[in-house]
């Protein structure tokens, strides 16, 4: 018995080895984000995985994927802990500490299972394929990656693509999503990783085959081919940033932003209440005499519905004033009541409404309220009864077809994609009060991409920050300070361009599929040809 416990231990300490690799390997990819935001660590963070799936026949993809995954995840969302005590909205605190808990484990594992299939994917083309060209199979991988992306950014959970990594610091690459959205980053992050991965395995394999110098001159070629790949990208991305953007006299704008700095835990009393609408009124007041165009306030700036700001001294002041502010409040419908943007002009009418399209699951909605409604109620103080609102290809407003997205909505690129063909200005507004640092500064990130994808400039305005004004080309011309009071003016301009993302949506998928399927054909036939001769 004891001999074969010596004869186990070291297969059990590869695999523990093996395992803390995964995992290492994840952490690595998520300290891309912020608040670490050590972006370049994701060119090479996923070839570990990469390597530990394809090394032999008996390789455990799901462990290992589950492992990577939660490292990954684990860290880049840990900021949803932020929501924690909740306290102030009456939530016990073993409560509390518990929801947040469950809410960080729940969307970690959803993630992972993303990076899980990926695994299994790889697995299966690599044992079904094995004498497949490794070039073949890196492009195979890269789509398989992709396509899981696209897959996941269908549903009501979708926050951290690969792409995500790059932003705000890494804006040539940034710009490949001119071409196909996220997924040509994303891509290009996954192509390069695998490139190291093969060659890291061919060094291994022949190493055990041969010298030293023979393996480094095998693996060679796919290590330079990676090195000139990001070379090659970048390139191309430069040139993208270097083109010049459209800015008449005819398109400016002067748009203004209140950041009103007041904390959820504040608006939940009358008291706060009365501080927003004081904030935002000297906000509104203070830019108008600056001469802007229009005031943008954040999300539910005013926790009222439609009816209840019109008797404000905020809605006072525009009808004094006569410029057109973008309110956050909530909406009405025969449903019941929406997170919306609403837009009102100088005469105080009511031009048009943007509603939230992407509602929070359990925050804002719940999923599958028919049957897990009253569970929900039962061990939940939230009030999760929101209602989504429909998809309006642009809202017309007194200032141009605006592009809008309310919190949430920045991590839907495709929303954005779509409004752009025929908008050509983005209005996001969000609230990040309870989530510490991180989270606004991923948010922030997600509509830098947003702006270069589409090529429009934005204006930002988040309750406790960041606001922000960030031009087609991804540079921030100006953001807040978190926690403070800002009331901002910003020269924007108005923009009809159509990228090709914009025009054609995601099509890098696809063709990386086909041309994979394309190169397995050939491979496999030039490969009967030489067993034939």
């Amino acid at each position: 018995m004891l001999l074969s416990f010596r004869k186990s231990l070291p297969k059990f300490t590869d695999n523990l080895f093996e395992l803390v690799i995964a995992l290492g390997s994840g952490i690595l990819m998520g300290a891309t984000f912020a608040p670490f935001e050590a972006w370049y660590f994701a060119w090479v963070a996923l070839a570990p995985l990469w390597y530990l799936i394809c090394q032999d026949r008996h390789a455990h993809p799901i462990i290992y994927g589950l492992c990577w995954g939660i490292g990954f995840y684990g860290l880049g969302l840990s900021w949803i802990f932020g929501i924690h005590p909740m306290t102030w909205m009456g939530v016990p605190y073993l409560a509390s500490l518990g929801i947040a808990t469950f809410c960080l484990t729940f969307i970690t594992l959803w993630g992972a299972s993303l990076v899980i299939l990926w695994s299994i994917s790889l697995k299966f083309i690599n044992s079904k394929l094995q004498q497949l060209n490794p070039l073949i199979r890196v492009i195979l991988g890269t789509a398989c990656w992709c396509g899981l992306e696209e897959l996941y950014s269908l549903t009501d959970l979708w926050w951290t693509s690969l792409a995500l990594t790059q932003s705000p610091h890494n804006l040539p690459i940034l710009h490949l999503g001119q071409l196909s959205g996220p997924t040509t980053v994303s891509a290009a992050i996954v192509f390069i990783n695998g490139l190291i991965a093969e060659g890291c395995l061919v060094f291994n394999r022949k190493h055990h085959q041969a010298k030293l110098i023979p393996s480094i001159q095998q693996a060679s070629p796919y290590i330079s081919s990676a090195i000139a790949s990001i070379i090659i990208l970048h390139l191309i991305g430069s040139n993208l940033a270097d083109r010049p953007s459209v800015q008449t006299l005819e398109s400016s704008l002067n748009i203004g932003i209140i950041q009103g700095n007041v904390g959820n835990e504040v608006r939940h009393y009358q008291s706060g209440y009365d501080l927003a609408i004081e904030n935002y009124t000297k906000g509104y007041l203070a830019l108008v005499e600056q001469g802007v165009d229009a005031v943008v306030t954040p999300e539910t700036a005013f926790p009222y519905r439609e009816s209840q700001i019109k008797r404000t001294s905020f809605y006072q002041a525009i009808l004094d004033k006569n410029v057109t502010a973008f309110i956050g409040g909530f909406g009405e419908v025969p449903t019941g009541i929406t997170n919306s943007i609403l837009t009102i002009d100088g005469e105080g009418k009511t031009i048009s409404r943007y509603d939230k399209w992407k509602l929070v699951p359990l925050g804002e909605y719940i999923p599958f309220e028919q049957y897990l409604g009253k569970l929900i109620d039962t061990i939940s103080p939230l009030d999760s009864h929101l209602a989504a609102g429909k998809f309006a290809p642009s809202v017309i407003t007194p200032i141009g077809k605006i592009i809008f997205g309310i919190c949430y909505d920045s991590a839907y690129a495709e929303h954005f994609r779509r409004q752009a063909q025929t908008g050509d200005l983005i209005i996001t507004a969000a609230n990040d009060a309870h989530y510490g640092g991180a989270m606004p500064a991923q948010h922030h990130a997600l509509d830098l991409m947003r702006a270069i994808e589409t090529d429009r400039w934005t204006v930002r305005a988040s309750n406790t920050g960041y606001s922000a004004i960030i031009d087609p080309h991804g540079r921030t011309q100006w953001i807040s300070q978190l926690n403070e009071f800002a009331a901002h003016a910003h020269r924007v301009y108005r923009q009809h361009t159509q990228t090709l993302y914009v025009r054609f949506g995601n099509w890098l998928t696809p063709l990386l599929l086909a041309i994979g399927l394309i190169l397995i054909i050939i491979d496999s036939r030039s490969t009967k040809s030489r067993g034939n001769s």
